[in-house]
């Protein structure tokens, strides 16, 4: 089976990239204010790891919505950094990149913290595969992350910390901005990995 991951550059995907070794990754510039750090940060681990990197520019800011956007905070947000259908979006976007390339799977970097967004939940993945596999293609969306924390993928990946180093988890600014919920999971997640 060929695969690709949504590869966001984030600490989650990095881990998973590096587990799973899927021949191709998608990183997707949607608007976000966050966009070429992410970018950067996911051509160096595809270099590093000689994964073929697929990068898509759809530019969707204005539908964007708080941290990620650089906007007010929709009311129908659970937290500071949704924005509105953004996995149901990218694995969209993902899925029509994939078939030009036949590939039939789509590697997702959601953790078992990501289930306060709906679209971080096993439900939604159950979901989004019964659409796709409605439609032509036979793709089908795996989150093999999705049952556990970031740190015990650190530790089931078995990561070189060096290439973790790379990761860019700011929802704010293309540099951290230390007060967000992306920057402050970061900075738990090296507290609790790092030997003190």
């Amino acid at each position: 089976m060929s695969s690709v991951i949504l590869l966001s550059g984030g600490m989650d995907s990095i881990c998973i990239a590096f587990w799973q070794r899927p021949s191709h990754a998608i990183t997707i510039d949607y608007g976000q204010l966050a966009a070429q750090a992410e970018i950067e940060s996911a051509i160096q681990i595809c270099n590093e790891l000689n994964i073929s990197h697929h990068i898509l520019t759809i530019d969707l800011g204005d539908l964007g919505s708080g941290d990620m956007a650089g906007k007010p905070i929709n009311e129908n947000a659970p937290a500071s950094d949704w924005w509105p259908y953004r996995n149901q979006m990218l694995i969209t976007i993902a899925a029509m990149k994939a078939i030009t390339l036949n590939i039939n799977q789509i590697i997702i970097g959601s953790v078992k913290t990501d289930s306060q967004h709906v679209d971080g939940t096993l439900g939604f993945i159950e979901k989004v595969n019964t659409l796709l596999s409605f439609q032509e293609g036979n793709i089908e969306v795996v989150a093999p992350a999705i049952n556990m924390s970031t740190q015990e993928l650190i530790r089931e990946s078995k990561i070189p910390l060096s290439l973790l180093f790379w990761a860019h988890s700011c929802h704010k600014a293309e540099v951290s901005c230390g007060h967000c919920r992306g920057c402050s999971k970061y900075f738990e997640t090296w507290q609790n990995i790092l030997p003190s």
